[in-house]
């Protein structure tokens, strides 16, 4: 791979990262661990700290005042306000220390997406989109919690296929007001919401726009909350809008530019869904480790046995290399801010425009960030047993919490396809993305993975990681030339290769991370010796899921002699990688029930 690093979504596939562009976690500020550690014993005390009972109210569909309580004391921590800019009111974080509290967010279990629907869907398109009056008129009250704000984006008859919304906004015949009519659903905090960012469009537009409209405007019906399988303390509703008349000042961005704006907003959700899931994961892993180190079976804990090790093990080898992704990502955003404004740009557009810019990565981490954490809830049940089941532990409404996440902002099918059609388009399009670089490494990729042995150091890994960049490029590059533009209706096959993308992207950053630690003379090398067992069994599952990924693409176009020739290639690529998966999920596992116990 060329050893250059630039600012460019994507560029990991074609260009080695130096780790002094990297950001890896064990480098947050003590600012940033205090901002962290806030929300971390907020959710702690509040939703955790009164027991049980405090949890099994949260999660009981008609007690929103609780919910409303506990977003009211958020607020006055100044909870409400972390994406908002500190003239308005907020604390002006940036984009990185945002996902480290959505990470201490997701202890909140349901509160955690009221709260998160503020800081990030609610706010962000009037911080961003929003006129100086706007918002000045309106992030303030937001920032303080005295009004709950909501995004309406989705309709009965339009989810995925957002464009396709019928709610209409007409201008009045005194051209003071639109008229707006249309039904939204599933939309988050609508039970309380003052504030609604609400998509239409406008006249025969084909294409959305995006208002502020206030409750207070009239003309708007909240529906009944839904009864959900999860995520019950958070209120969700339709909301109908009947002939609501909101002030011309109240379009939010330009005309037709909706559709746009809200891709943007859902790129900083989609992130933010993984770096909840690694909170997630990291709370269900203490759970898991302190019940393990507690219930005894057989006369000893169960943390002794290997059937619970290997769960512990390898859930946090997925939390550790996701985790590595996440922050490697977010501090490349605001990089890029930073690089756009020193070029001209005006704030708000630089934001857009960094968010905008890592739409692969983001799609791509939200896919692997809400299935991780749903595995792990999974695991975290089948660790407890029966009392994992009941609703005592509390252990099982995170199961039923954590689902929504492989839903919302995009289904992780779009996502996975979304990611590959941006792909596409830097690719084969807008070139912005060097497609013959990673290709000239195709040869040398193949030569070195028959060395069984892989050098010295980290070298083995990196070879590894460079042959998932190099397998995704070639089996792109052959269902291209095969399918044409009919690649596109394959879905399946689309889904296989951004899976490939995704696990390359996120086993390089883990190693990344391991590198920059091996650099650095301060860390501990105990806790360095357990890192890189975590990301090696990463990389060691990783190479599992590509491989039958790998083959799922194969069996469903290629034939005949292309079919063996590409068979062929990836088993070059993808050989074995000589780890024991049994004694490093142990040792990982250990290393946890230690320091527990």
């Amino acid at each position: 791979m060329s050893n250059t690093s630039k600012l460019v979504g994507g560029s990991f596939l074609f260009a080695a990262t130096p780790t002094k562009d990297v950001f890896i976690p064990e480098e947050f500020t003590q600012e940033q661990h205090m901002i962290f550690n806030t929300v971390k014993d907020f959710m702690l005390q509040e939703v955790h700290g009164l027991g049980i009972g405090r949890v099994a109210s949260l999660d009981a569909e008609k007690d929103k005042a609780l919910v409303l309580d506990i977003f009211k004391k958020a607020s006055e921590l100044g909870l409400s306000g972390v994406s908002i800019d500190e003239q308005f009111g907020g604390l002006g974080l940036d984009f990185n220390t945002s996902l480290y509290y959505t990470e201490g967010l997701a202890l909140g279990f349901s509160f955690a997406t009221t709260i998160g629907c503020q800081t990030s869907i609610g706010s962000l398109p009037i911080q961003w989109y929003g006129t100086e009056a706007q918002k000045a008129k309106y992030l303030p009250k937001i920032a303080s919690g005295e009004h709950g704000c909501s995004y309406c984006l989705t309709e009965p008859g339009s989810g995925s296929d957002a464009n396709s919304g019928k709610t209409r906004a007409v201008l009045n015949e005194a051209g003071t007001h639109y008229v707006l009519n249309g039904q939204k659903m599933w939309i988050t905090n609508g039970g309380f919401a003052e504030i609604f960012t609400v998509f239409a469009k406008i006249g025969d537009d084909e294409k959305l726009s995006a208002f502020i409209v206030e409750k207070s405007f009239g003309g708007i019906e909240i529906g009944k909350e839904e009864k959900k399988m999860g995520i019950k303390a958070s209120s969700t509703v339709p909301v109908y809008f009947m002939n609501c008349q909101v002030p011309v000042e109240n379009l939010l961005g330009e005309r037709g530019k909706g559709f746009n704006m809200a891709l943007n907003i859902l790129n900083s959700g989609r992130i933010k869904i993984a770096a909840g899931g690694v909170g997630g994961m990291k709370f269900g892993l203490e759970k898991m480790v302190r019940y393990a180190t507690e219930r005894i079976q057989f006369n000893k804990p169960i943390g002794d046995f290997g059937a619970m090790k290997q769960k512990i093990g390898r859930i946090a080898s997925t939390a550790f290399a996701l985790e590595s992704g996440v922050y490697r990502v977010g501090a490349d955003v605001d990089k890029k801010h930073d690089e756009l404004k020193k070029a001209g740009s005006n704030y708000n557009d630089a934001k857009i425009n960094a968010m905008r810019e890592y739409a692969i990565e983001c799609a791509l981490l939200k896919v692997q960030g809400s299935e991780a954490m749903c595995n792990a809830a999974d695991e975290a049940i089948q660790l407890f047993g029966g009392m994992g089941y009941s609703m005592e532990t509390g252990v099982e409404m995170a199961y039923r919490d954590a689902r929504i996440t492989k839903i919302y902002e995009g289904t992780n099918e779009i996502n996975r396809m979304l990611a590959l059609a941006e792909f596409y388009k830097r690719a084969f399009v807008s070139k912005e993305l060097n497609i013959g670089a990673a290709k000239s490494t195709i040869p040398s990729a193949i030569f070195q993975s028959l060395n069984p042995f892989g050098g010295s150091g980290l070298d083995r890994e990196f070879g590894l990681v460079n042959n998932l960049k190099a397998l995704f490029v070639i089996l792109t590059g052959a269902a291209g030339n095969k399918l044409k533009s009919k690649l596109v209706d394959e879905q399946e096959i689309v889904m296989n290769l951004a899976d490939i993308l995704g696990l390359a992207f996120t086993a390089e950053s883990a190693f990344l991370r391991i590198k920059k630690l091996n650099e650095n003379s301060t860390t501990d090398k105990a806790q360095l010796a357990i890192k890189t067992k975590m990301a090696q069994l990463y990389l060691y599952d990783a190479l599992d899921a590509a491989r039958k990924a790998a083959n799922n693409v194969l069996d469903s176009y290629a034939s005949g002699a292309e079919k063996w020739a590409l068979r062929k290639v990836c088993n070059i690529l993808l050989p074995t990688y000589d780890i024991n998966p049994k004694d490093t999920c142990r040792a990982i596992a250990d290393d946890l029930l230690k320091r527990v116990g």
